[in-house]
């Protein structure tokens, strides 16, 4: 059966928009295929109207009216009910035989629902929603972090590497933000995308949208009326919804199963692994290289689709399917990058960043920033005061971390003990000791001289 052409892309965003199909061919989906769904939403859910059976599938009403009608004709199921305008306003129940053939249906698998979408489909729809290149400019990257303190030469290496779309490694000591500077990007301002319910391959279901990592946007102005239904006045394909660019997190849980099909055993559904429900997205690899598998391990599972920007999926009765990977893939990692692979290892991950501690000036305006989060007041030349005291005069090291830290356990100790909403030197001092560890050899020497004494 042939798989019907995507609409055109939209010129203003990099997405497509999915038109309804009007007919059965137009679904992409076999037949049997549909009327198997049918029969499943009415077993699981009972008695049901015509539109509700439609809304349930995703489609408008008369491109199912003629299934309903042949069901009806061989007693399949049974209209119950109606309100007076034909078989959409009708409600259906299954016959004895219409749940022996649910029930072998159930034995394919138990999915119900927004039919899926072909992959061929799919494979289309993500190549028309992949973002074009120079789509994040200095000023809305800079918009993206407003809500930070990121200094230019860090910024200038973020955004060519977002703009390439391909992979980015950010790496340095730990405290530095890099998780934070990461996640920031999802507030880039970009154009949503569509993505399906489930697609269809070779018979197999699998799910794709998934709750957690899809955040859907509501469509104004949707009528949900007989005659919307009816009529297929709708021009979206409703097995699509459509969601923010998915941004997705992984750290040391990850495991090589993640990133593969995997099959729920009571169902026979598959999920979509991790990089594909990250399509047109962001998949962030966190704490690279603490998982429990190494990093090299994780790496070789993309060195094909990092370099064809395909991704190669292993179903459980051994065959293999390919499905697109357009996946900003984003690795951070507390490690040095030699201690992860050899040369040939890192050179697959295109973009490298390291994010330094900051400087004298940045940590002062990371500190300022926080106190004003946190309602707290604290002059400039305070601030100061306790830097040189507890980083110029000790050797200790700046990291982006510290202020919220600190200031968190100061406003701790205000509480405590009632104090003023200030953060005086007494106070900070105090919550500096109370955020880093002292030297042992330090108290062993105070010991030895009590001793003495």
């Amino acid at each position: 059966m042939s798989t019907p052409a995507l609409a055109t892309p939209i010129t203003d965003c990099q997405g497509f928009t999915p038109e309804a199909p009007q007919t059965i061919a137009d679904t992409g989906l076999p037949v049997s295929m549909i009327e198997q769904l049918i029969l499943k939403d009415l077993y699981f859910r009972g008695d049901l109207s015509g539109r509700d059976i439609a809304n349930e599938l995703g489609f408008a009403f008369s491109l199912i009216e003629e299934l309903l009608e042949n069901f009806k004709r061989h007693h399949v199921i049974d209209a119950k009910r109606s309100l007076g305008m034909g078989n959409i306003s009708a409600y259906f129940s299954l016959s004895e035989a219409g749940r022996k053939l649910a029930q072998e249906a159930l034995t394919t698998n138990q999915y119900s629902g927004r039919a899926p979408v072909p992959l061929e489909q799919y494979e289309a729809a993500v190549r028309a929603q992949r973002l074009n290149r120079g789509w994040v400019t200095p000023e809305n990257l800079r918009t993206a972090y407003s809500h930070m303190v990121v200094a230019d030469d860090i910024m200038t290496q973020i955004g060519p590497a977002v703009n390439s779309g391909k992979s980015f490694l950010v790496y340095g000591q730990p405290g530095n933000g890099k998780t934070y500077l990461a996640e920031a990007l999802f507030n880039i301002d970009s154009s949503p995308v569509y993505v399906p319910y489930a697609i269809e391959c070779m018979g197999r279901i699998i799910r794709v949208f998934d709750p957690v990592y899809h955040h859907p946007i509501e469509e104004p102005g949707e009528q949900d009326s007989v005659l919307t239904a009816f009529a297929g006045s709708t021009t979206t394909d409703r097995r699509w919804i459509k969601c923010k660019r998915p941004f997705i997190v992984t750290g040391g849980e990850l495991t090589i199963e993640m990133l593969e099909l995997h099959l729920n055993t009571t169902t026979n559904v598959y999920d979509a692994p991790m990089q594909m429900k990250s399509n047109n997205g962001i998949y962030l690899i966190d704490d690279f290289g603490r998982q429990r598998v190494s990093p090299a391990e994780v790496l070789n599972r993309w060195i094909v689709p990092l370099e064809r920007r395909i991704d190669y999926l292993n179903l459980q009765t051994g065959g293999k399917i390919t499905v697109p990977f357009e996946v900003f893939l984003v690795f951070s990692t507390n490690m040095q990058p030699e201690s992860l692979g050899d040369e040939a290892f890192l050179r697959r991950i295109q973009y490298k960043m390291y994010l330094r501690n900051p400087k004298l000036n940045e940590f002062l305006e990371i500190f300022e920033l926080e106190c004003r989060r946190n309602d707290v007041h604290c002059p400039r030349e305070r601030i100061e005061r306790v830097v040189r005291e507890q980083y110029l005069h000790t050797g200790r090291a700046f990291r982006r971390c510290h202020p919220r830290d600190v200031i968190a356990k100061a406003i701790d100790l205000i509480s405590f003990e009632s104090l003023t909403q200030e953060l005086t030197v007494d106070v900070l001092n105090r919550a500096f000791a109370a955020n880093f560890v002292s030297s042992v050899s330090d108290d062993d020497t105070e010991i030895r001289e009590s001793l003495c004494a």
